[in-house]
């Protein structure tokens, strides 16, 4: 990003001290890399034209896997809420059992871990997104067929741990295609926008569970079950006609191939633009040609050099901290957070999860515009720092509603809520998918994704089992957790999380290669320009 700008007097004044080149004619400060800023500037990318629109229909498909994933957190939310549903199962909304029933998801999780790496490295990220899609349409037909009088809860569960199995396959496959395919120039908005896709899941879900609620029966909640497979059946018909990330076809040693993809889509038909010439000698320079990637059994190098070891430290903080700011326990729980402060109505509820997830998704995408201009540390930031705030006001007003029940104490509660997700959605959603597939290289890519999901699935396991009991004994209490909680993940994040905005992906090799990643990353650097915008000096600042 340019961020100041000198004029010809100026640049020859510098000159004159020796410090820049005496030829040039524009001097511009930058955060990232001359050779991305050199670019953007001889050869600026066409954001709206037809091969750019034509990747950014590609990346919807990679969004989908996000939506699968968001409709299975908002469906089984808004099920706790359904009489019939937990008449059928014979549960309740807070408690052991759906603690174990709700974990049944991460526990497929888990199981799918070794297959990770294989499916994403092995066939590549299309058919990794192929696979994940069938298992989990797999999953949803055996959740959807349940009969009263053949084990309903064991079955139910089995086609949960299915769904579970598939989702970090997509969910790896999905933001990995999206990263490697998308335009190096905003890779970052592509990519940020990849996870907002979760509220579009979490929206229908919710929708179609109110919009299910007038039916009849066991209808009310077997609709919106039987959804669950749109999207997954999406995915397995439609990754077939994606491009290959040009990564794992160079890697593969089709090498023109991943001209071919970069040409068509980056280079806009130019086999002689700067974009491709670019990105292949990035390829040439960083790709490991027999690294780890080729071999499914080799997790050495997610930990093999201190460079790999900060890679996997930054992924796994920022999958975590997405899971324990208290989002987990309104995801998934939200039925029993506002059972706490008093709103007990099953439609009211229902109201209050539509609306949440709407506003969310809203948040989230203008969040994702914003990753290249604020970057992703200040984002972070903002996101902890304000839901550290926001928590201790909702701790007081629950309180309040503790003693009292007043209505005004309630609705303020509410409000928090929502002012929580909202920033939440705006800080941390879009970067929950683009922060932890960028820090790693390619070579340890989809196999640090699957280590990043193990991670991931501990964490939502400890929301799982610790969330329902904690509020149907503690209740509101909990909160203090989650207001203590939000400034330690702050502060972890000032001080150790490097900035990646404005660098390649193959750039980012270098910040994490220096001997301190987070202050490399905040470099400012000084190019000097020359009448054809060529970079003829750079002076870091």
């Amino acid at each position: 990003m340019v961020e100041a700008k000198e004029t010809a007097t100026e640049v020859r004044a510098v000159s004159d001290t020796g410090s820049l080149h005496k030829n040039a004619v524009e001097i511009k400060v930058i955060t990232g890399t001359e050779a991305l800023a050199e670019a953007r500037i001889k050869e600026p990318p066409q954001l709206l034209g037809f091969h750019a629109f034509v990747l950014y229909l590609c990346a919807f498909v990679g969004f989908f896997c996000s939506t699968c994933n968001g409709f299975d957190g908002s469906m089984f939310n808004s099920l706790l809420t359904n009489k019939q549903f937990k008449e059928y199962y014979g549960v309740e909304n807070t408690g052991a059992w759906t603690g174990i029933v709700t974990s049944m998801y991460q526990i497929g999780g888990v199981v799918a871990l070794p297959f990770i790496g294989p499916a994403c490295d092995r066939f590549g990220r299309r058919y990794g997104m192929m696979i994940g899609g069938l298992i989990a349409s797999l999953g949803v037909i055996i959740q959807s067929t349940t009969k009263p009088n053949h084990n309903p809860v064991g079955q139910f569960m089995g086609g949960r741990f299915l769904l579970g199995f598939a989702v970090p396959i997509i969910t790896t496959a999905g933001p990995l295609h999206v990263v490697e395919t998308a335009h190096p120039s905003h890779r970052g908005v592509v990519t940020g926008l990849y996870n907002t896709f979760w509220f579009v899941g979490s929206i229908l879900a919710a929708g179609s569970t109110r919009g299910s609620s007038n039916l009849s029966g066991n209808k009310t909640w077997m609709v919106p079950v039987w959804l669950q497979i749109l999207f997954p059946g999406l995915i397995l018909a439609l990754a077939w006609f994606l491009p290959e990330s040009p990564r794992w076809l160079y890697t593969r040693g089709r090498k023109e191939d991943a001209k071919k993809m970069l040409t068509y889509y980056h280079g806009n038909k130019n086999p002689d633009s700067i974009w491709v010439s670019l990105q292949l000698r990035e390829y040439d320079q960083y790709l490991e040609m027999d690294g780890a990637d080729k071999r499914w059994w080799d997790y050495r190098i997610l930990f093999k050099t201190r460079a790999s070891r900060y890679r996997m430290l930054s992924n796994i903080c920022i999958a975590v901290f997405g899971q324990w700011a208290g989002n987990g326990a309104i995801s998934y729980f939200i039925s029993g957070v506002l059972d706490t402060a008093g709103i007990t109505g099953e439609i009211q509820q229902m109201n209050i999860n539509l609306g949440l997830a709407c506003m969310q998704f809203a948040f989230a995408v203008f969040g994702a515009t914003m990753v290249d201009k604020l970057g992703r540390r200040p984002m972070l930031l903002i996101a902890n720092i304000g839901a550290s705030f926001i928590w201790i006001a909702a701790i007081v007003s629950v309180s309040i509603n503790d003693r009292t029940g007043t209505a005004s104490s309630s609705k303020a509660f509410l409000a928090f809520i929502f002012m929580f997700n909202a920033i939440f959605a705006f800080g941390m959603t879009p970067l929950q998918a683009l922060y932890p597939v960028e820090v790693l290289s390619f070579e340890m890519r989809a196999k640090g994704m699957a280590f990043s999901n193990m991670s991931l699935t501990v964490a939502m396991l400890i929301n799982q089992f610790a969330y329902p009991i904690a509020l149907e004994q503690v209740k509101w209490k909990l909160y203090i957790l989650f207001a203590v909680w939000c400034p330690v993940q702050a502060l972890v994040i000032w001080l150790f999380i490097p900035e990646t905005k404005n660098r390649t992906l193959e750039e980012l090799d270098d910040i994490f290669n220096s001997p301190n990643p987070r202050n490399a990353s905040l470099v400012k650097t000084k190019v000097a320009l020359d009448e054809r915008k060529n970079v003829v000096e750079v002076e870091k600042m």
